[in-house]
């Protein structure tokens, strides 16, 4: 089969395609046939490394995260599964060498989601990463459900900073779902544009409009949680139109970041701050976010292109390079890489 595979860390130059061994799936595997490779921020930046020149890898590395495609066999002691079904995929490359940038991936099975036969193959390579951070994002808060559901979030305000992202746009969804009112910060009209169609129900435009004022006549208590983007640039005002006893939860950040925090008005309003990376959340927490997602994307909840809010960017496999440098150049929407055309 074709993948992509980088043997050392570095510039987007070191994934090159190769012919590599197609492998069975063992026990409590299932083999995926791809059909399209979702490419985000984590996976440029595990690609980089350390950013102090390159690192030879102990084994070579096929990159990517997120993907959706078919079931191509499956390995003893999975039940659930059948040859032909239409999925989508979660953390494939955490931990390990496989990723998604190949035309099979070997993956443990409880990686494999269903995905309903309406949706794309697009909106599937577009959940992983994104959506359950998103899930963890809006159910961090020590007063908010550990599950997503419809309904779940009613009564709640919700702040989405940079509502343009991919991320920022399954955090619209995902919280529109659950029944909170959600308002977004975008930085020009395109992007106000598209949180619109994602959902949001009030959008700022954080360059020309007063952010903490708007926020307070429209919430004068304050909101509940904010899922922010940017805390080193936005902790300042997220503070003060945060309600008492609110959640700011973090789960973005350049290497070597830092923010500070206003101690004294944290404690007045005893705020929680919720640092989120997917990969590393509790397996129950994990469990929740896929069976949340898994159910909004079968009520029809979480939608992509242009029409929805996320702009899509093709890529095909053998410029997977070109792919990894529009995510880190900050492509608006999702960027996608186009494996294989299946039906």
């Amino acid at each position: 089969m074709k993948a992509i595979v980088y043997e050392e860390t570095g510039a987007s130059s070191v994934l090159q395609l190769q012919d590599k061994a197609t492998s069975d799936p063992g026990p409590g595997e299932v083999r995926v046939r791809l059909a399209v490779s979702g490419v985000n921020p984590t996976d440029w930046k595990s690609r980089a490394g350390s950013g102090q020149g390159s690192t030879k890898l102990k084994a070579p590395k096929v990159p990517n995260q997120d993907g959706a495609g078919i079931v191509d066999a499956i390995g003893p002691g999975v039940s659930g599964f059948s040859a032909g079904d239409r999925v989508w995929l979660w953390d494939v490359a955490w931990g390990g060498d496989e990723g998604t940038a190949q035309e099979y991936a070997v993956v443990p099975s409880m990686k494999a989601v269903a995905l309903p036969d309406d949706e794309s193959f697009d909106t599937g390579a577009s959940l992983g990463i994104p959506a359950l951070t998103a899930h963890r994002a809006l159910t961090s808060s020590e007063h908010g459900p550990d599950r997503l559901s419809p309904g779940s979030l009613t009564g709640q305000t919700v702040l989405v900073t940079g509502g343009a992202g991919a991320v920022s746009h399954a955090a619209i969804q995902l919280a529109r779902w659950a029944g909170a009112t959600v308002i977004t910060t975008v930085s020009d009209d395109r992007k106000a544009g598209l949180a619109r169609l994602a959902g949001a129900h009030q959008v700022l435009n954080y360059r020309t409009e007063d952010v903490v004022a708007a926020v307070k006549a429209a919430v004068p208590e304050g909101v509940d949680t904010i899922v922010d983007v940017n805390a080193p640039a936005n902790l300042e005002s997220d503070v003060q139109i945060l309600k008492p006893g609110g959640t700011i939860a973090i789960y973005a950040a350049n290497p070597g970041e830092s923010v500070t925090v206003p101690v004294r008005e944290s404690m007045g309003k005893n705020i929680r701050y919720q640092f989120i990376l997917t990969y590393t959340v509790t397996d129950g927490q994990k469990e929740h976010a896929v069976e949340s997602v898994a159910e909004a994307l079968a009520d029809g909840a979480l939608r992509v292109g242009e029409n929805h809010g996320l702009p899509l960017t093709r890529f095909p496999l053998t410029e997977t390079a070109a792919a990894h440098d529009a995510v880190e150049q900050g492509t608006t929407g999702k960027v996608l890489i186009d494996v294989a055309p299946l039906p």
